[in-house]
């Protein structure tokens, strides 16, 4: 079962990928809470902090909702859940926690799109009959309180210090580093270049120097939110497997998962699905436009995502 999902990893290069989909230490790390779930004949839970709502950025998505991108994505997890039902039948459940609202005032979202967002996600997903994926948001655990009382919440509960977040990424980018310094540095650059490229579009008008300093303080924001989510999240669903569509080094307490083809980096939710003769990829939509990519749209009218002719 841990082999089929080490299948899809997402590792941070060559030279930590795995030997194979059976590394022991990677399986060390979350055998227990799969045993434990066999031993009762349960399904084996699997919580994923993803699908936060479409990048601010109109020259890297098709619009606020979800789109092709995310039922790719969706149908990918579906299909994962049915193979390993095949060999163990109660298989898995898989929650999507949607972290959007964790950060959403950060990245530029509004929060009107969050909230369709996070809706259209669970029409889609009922839609394509996942029964075995279910969502998880802030608004389901602070539904009472505004959107900025709810980030205040979570901070004051799971917020880590500041200083200790920069200490561990400036410690990431030295040779002697741990692998817990050299993840926080890494997706410390990781979240830098998102949030420069969702703010460096047609019609902003700071200098790029601006946009580059400001992603910087805003990042480590960003994952001191996203870290006190994962906390809100391990603590709300002590039992689960942890994924992360973030790279994972080997052995470390998450998995890494791509959930559209052999993309690295790129996510539904920052690009566009398109079809090429190979498969579907993910790029950025000024990307698939360039090529000449044809927009093809839903039946209720609606952009969906782009084919290729022959160059792809």
């Amino acid at each position: 079962m841990l082999a089929e999902v080490m299948n899809y990893r997402r590792v941070p290069g060559a030279h930590d990928r795995c030997d194979n989909s059976e590394c022991q230490a990677c399986a060390s790390v979350h055998l227990p809470k799969i045993i434990s779930a066999v031993r009762n004949n349960m399904p084996v839970t699997f919580v994923l902090p993803a699908f936060p709502g479409k990048s601010p950025n109109p020259e890297k998505v098709l619009g606020p909702l979800p789109d092709y991108a995310e039922q790719l994505a969706l149908e990918f997890l579906g299909r994962l859940g049915q193979r390993i039902k095949k060999y163990y039948s109660p298989g898995i459940k898989i929650i999507l926690c949607s972290d959007g609202r964790v950060f959403s005032d950060l990245v530029g979202m509004k929060e009107s799109n969050v909230t369709a967002y996070q809706s259209e996600l669970s029409v889609l997903k009922d839609k394509l009959s996942l029964a075995d994926i279910e969502t998880f948001n802030l608004d389901d655990f602070y539904g009472e309180l505004s959107f900025n009382q709810m980030r205040d919440e979570l901070m004051k509960r799971y917020g880590s210090s500041l200083d200790f977040l920069k200490h561990k990424v400036r410690n990431g980018a030295g040779d002697q580093a741990t692998a817990d310094e050299q993840d926080a540095h890494r997706m410390y650059c990781g979240i830098t270049r998102f949030l420069f490229e969702d703010s460096l579009h047609s019609g902003q008008t700071k200098s790029r120097s601006a946009i580059q300093k400001e992603s910087r303080l805003k990042s480590y924001e960003v994952i001191r939110r996203s870290n006190a989510w994962s906390d809100l999240i391990a603590e709300r669903f002590p039992e689960a497997v942890r994924l992360s569509i973030h790279p994972q080094t080997c052995g470390a307490a998450k998995l890494g998962i791509r959930l559209v083809g052999n993309e690295s980096w790129m996510t539904p939710w920052h690009g566009v699905a398109v079809e090429t003769k190979n498969g579907p990829v993910l790029l950025k939509r000024s990307e698939a436009e360039a090529l000449g990519a044809e927009l093809i749209y839903s039946s209720d009218g609606r952009p969906s995502h782009y084919k290729m002719g022959g160059v792809l």
